[in-house]
């Protein structure tokens, strides 16, 4: 596997304080290409508390998710693990086994540095971590049996040219595993979800992390987001195949299962 480490961007740092939630989610939510700018700053921004406020946020239950899609990881029986926009590492950690390597792959350097924390020193099995653009990973063509990408898909600039990138680097016969955010189908439902993620989450997120901004992100970045039924035809663009789709909580999370059945051509 080819890999090369990517250089520190320069990063500005963002204001703090509670204005109102509308201004909040143009902080980081940035149109264009400047989309990317704006998310690397916010992960940069949050990572020393972003384990924290994802148990408060949601109770919890993203754990029971993640695991629910590790168990699916460790079902495919992969021997190289890519694990993109990987974060704090977690979903990298739980993916490890003695017959697997896996490699963490996020942008936001304070992420990492956090995961690399995690791990310590002198433990026998841990995934590696590089920081990289998940639109450009360093890889060669084929060079993992597994992709898993845990609340990242929707961050990316370009969601198909992501899946694309995906593609190329996944062997034949390869899987690919989405966990994010989704568009409850129920609209009483949907509109309750979409009024906690406007109010309640930028307002835990000034109180506990200072900076409300960073969460009112949340809800213009899955209001941009195609969620299942567009993830769905992205990836049969790419060129997945036997792909199924698991609703969880309702619809507010899904999970993909999609596989790389032949060469591109």
């Amino acid at each position: 596997m080819q890999v090369q480490i990517v250089g520190n961007p320069g990063l500005t740092s963002p204001r703090s304080g509670l204005n109102n939630f509308s201004v909040m989610a143009s902080r980081y939510f940035l149109p264009g290409k400047d989309r990317a700018r704006g998310v690397r700053i916010l992960f940069d921004r949050i990572a020393p508390r972003y384990d924290f406020m994802n148990d408060l946020q949601s109770l919890g239950l993203h754990r029971r998710w993640k695991r629910r899609m590790v168990e699916l990881a460790h079902a495919q029986r992969p021997k190289r693990a890519l694990d993109l926009c990987c974060g704090t590492g977690d979903l990298a950690m739980g993916l490890v086994l003695q017959s697997c390597q896996v490699l963490g792959l996020d942008f936001s350097g304070r992420m990492l540095a956090v995961a690399r924390r995690r791990i310590g020193h002198g433990r026998e099995l841990a995934p590696s971590f590089i920081r990289a653009d998940a639109l450009s990973i360093p890889a060669i063509d084929g060079a993992f049996d597994l992709v898993t990408i845990g609340y990242g898909l929707r961050n990316l600039v370009d969601m198909q040219l992501g899946l694309n990138e995906i593609y190329r680097i996944l062997r034949p016969g390869g899987s690919l595993l989405i966990l994010d955010f989704g568009k409850p189908t129920n609209p009483v439902w949907r509109a309750t979800y979409f009024l906690y993620l406007r109010t309640l989450v930028p307002l835990l997120g000034w109180i506990l992390a200072g900076d409300g901004h960073a969460y009112a992100y949340i809800l213009p970045s899955l209001k941009a987001y195609p969620a299942q039924t567009g993830v769905t035809r992205a990836l049969e663009r790419a060129g997945f195949g036997d792909i199924s789709l698991r609703n969880y909580l309702g619809g507010v999370t899904s999970l993909h299962l999609a596989r790389k059945s032949s060469e591109k051509f």
